[in-house]
């Protein structure tokens, strides 16, 4: 019985993509199903704002990974120089997640992509937008103290 369960999981949890990253400058378009968002998507119905932020692009950056580790649902996979690849977890799935900073436009782009299934019923969506709202109020919360 356990070994079936752990197939099953296993199966939900979906092989990691090979064509994540920045390539020219750019993220990784999302594929067709309406389970990707990305600030860099051509496609209207995919695009989300990126993250902006004003000052040192370092200092934002070290902001935003701190504010992908106190989330109990992301684990850093991959860091690079103004790029990190995280995996966000749920109960039976796992989604990846890319950031990347643009220090000239002061933004960080974002890309979220379900790795199985074909609707993810906008939970990509929403976690980006929950990511950009806790790296705001770090940010408001820094200015303050």
């Amino acid at each position: 019985m356990m070994s079936i369960l752990s197939s099953i999981l296993a199966a939900c949890a979906g092989e990691k993509p090979d064509n994540l990253g920045v390539q020219g400058g750019r993220l990784t378009e999302c594929p067709r199903s309406p389970n990707c968002v990305s600030s860099q998507a051509v496609a209207e119905r995919h695009r989300i704002a990126p993250i902006v932020f004003s000052g040192d692009p370092a200092h934002a950056f070290a902001r935003l990974k701190q504010t992908l580790v106190c989330r109990e649902d992301t684990t850093i996979i991959e860091e690079r120089p103004g790029y990190l690849r995280v995996e966000f977890r749920t109960t039976l799935f796992v989604d990846d997640g890319e950031f990347f900073l643009d220090s000239q436009q002061r933004v960080i782009h974002t890309r979220s992509a379900s790795r199985v299934g074909y609707s993810d019923l906008g939970k990509n969506r929403r976690r980006m937008e929950e990511i950009c709202r806790q790296f705001t109020n770090k940010a408001a919360s820094a200015n303050i103290e």
